[in-house]
């Protein structure tokens, strides 16, 4: 089987969920299978697939970026001129070969991540995105949706697609034998935020007011946060609330330093308003700890009843369950058993299983 896939997304993401989760597929496709991935040299090569024919169509970026556009459109085109692909899986809505889903002379394979987009239009500038979306899946034999509230939410806007609709739940490559090296950890108590605070669905807000509501009682507490530099609203959000010197801040994190500040936490805190999966909850709870999550979106699909879910804006209820857990160590003891076997239930190799079936299936 030969299978194309337009790696725009490996140009657009340093690192994340989506490459990861190509990634994970092509690396366990059969031996006698044949991808060909299109990708950037500034792609980041740490988060490439593996396989045995992995045919790479790398190409260079130049500027100005409009001539660069043309050049690169016209070279992979040439470069697969007269070739014959069984199937084609984008790993985006854009096409880094720039061309129309309406060129598309192969089975379509198109994956829909969320609909952040649609129901969060008034927090980012996504139109063009949403238009993008709409025309790819709307060309696709198939439409991959990576969880249940995903497909419920797309059905909203796109009803009549039903029956080309296939849940693959994504999963998580962390494990609980990554989280006892040598990195720095807090010293003190601590919960754990991670990952984009900067759009508003994801709710850093109402943690960071839960929080201090719980460090004024528990002085030595810290909200340990990994992701990007804080800016100038959450600076002053976190001067008003008096958690200059109760918040650990790590740029950037390993995975095998990530999964060490996951066992070492009192718990991982996810107050997302919407996800399409949501990994993080996942990694979590293979590594060792408790999930506190949002009740909202897939979230609970997710975790199931091996984390502790609240309503995304209960900032007293929330502050609650932090307090109860410092103090109530055969409460995690239980929560951590439980979200390791949870964590279990969710496979890449069974992720690229559901995939292979959806691809012999065109």
């Amino acid at each position: 089987m030969k299978i194309f896939y337009d790696g725009q997304i490996y140009a657009d993401q340093t690192t994340g969920g989506i490459n990861r989760y190509f990634t994970n597929i092509i690396t366990r496709l059969p031996e006698d299978a044949q991808p060909t991935l299109t990708a950037s040299y500034r792609s980041n090569k740490g988060y490439y697939p593996t396989h045995p024919n992995l045919r790479l169509q790398e190409f260079p970026q130049f500027r100005p970026y409009r001539i660069a556009n043309s050049i690169r459109e016209y070279y992979l085109r040439w470069l697969n001129e007269g070739r014959s692909f069984d199937i084609f899986h984008p790993t985006y809505y854009f096409l880094f070969s720039g061309e129309a889903f309406s060129q598309t002379r192969h089975p379509l394979v198109i994956t829909v991540y969320d609909m952040i987009h649609e129901l969060f239009a008034d927090y980012m500038d996504a139109a063009a995105t949403v238009r993008a979306k709409q025309v790819a899946i709307q060309a696709a034999d198939v439409i991959i949706c990576i969880s249940e509230s995903t497909k419920n939410d797309l059905l909203t806007y796109f009803p009549s697609l039903e029956s080309k609709i296939v849940i693959t739940h994504l999963a998580s490559e962390f494990s609980s034998d990554w989280a006892y090296g040598t990195e720095i950890v807090p010293d003190r108590p601590y919960f754990l935020y991670v990952g984009s605070r900067a759009k508003a669905y994801k709710n850093f807000e109402t943690l960071l007011i839960a929080f201090a509501k719980a460090a004024s009682v528990k002085s030595d507490l810290l909200l340990c946060v990994v992701g990007a530099s804080f800016n100038a609203e959450e600076q002053q959000q976190i001067a008003e609330l008096n958690l200059i010197d109760r918040i650990q801040h790590y740029h950037y994190a390993s995975d095998t330093h990530l999964a060490k500040l996951y066992r070492c936490s009192i718990a991982f805190v996810y107050p997302s308003l919407y996800e399409g999966f949501g990994i993080p909850p996942l990694e979590a709870m293979a590594c060792g700890t408790v999930v506190v999550a949002a009740n909202s979106s897939s979230i609970p699909e997710v975790v199931g009843d091996a984390g502790i879910l609240f309503e995304p804006k209960a900032v007293e209820y929330l502050a609650d369950i932090l307090l109860d857990l410092i103090d109530a160590p055969s409460k995690r003891e239980r929560l951590i058993a439980q979200g390791f076997e949870r964590s279990q239930q969710f496979s890449w190799d069974e992720t690229a299983a559901k995939t292979l079936e959806v691809y012999k299936s065109l």
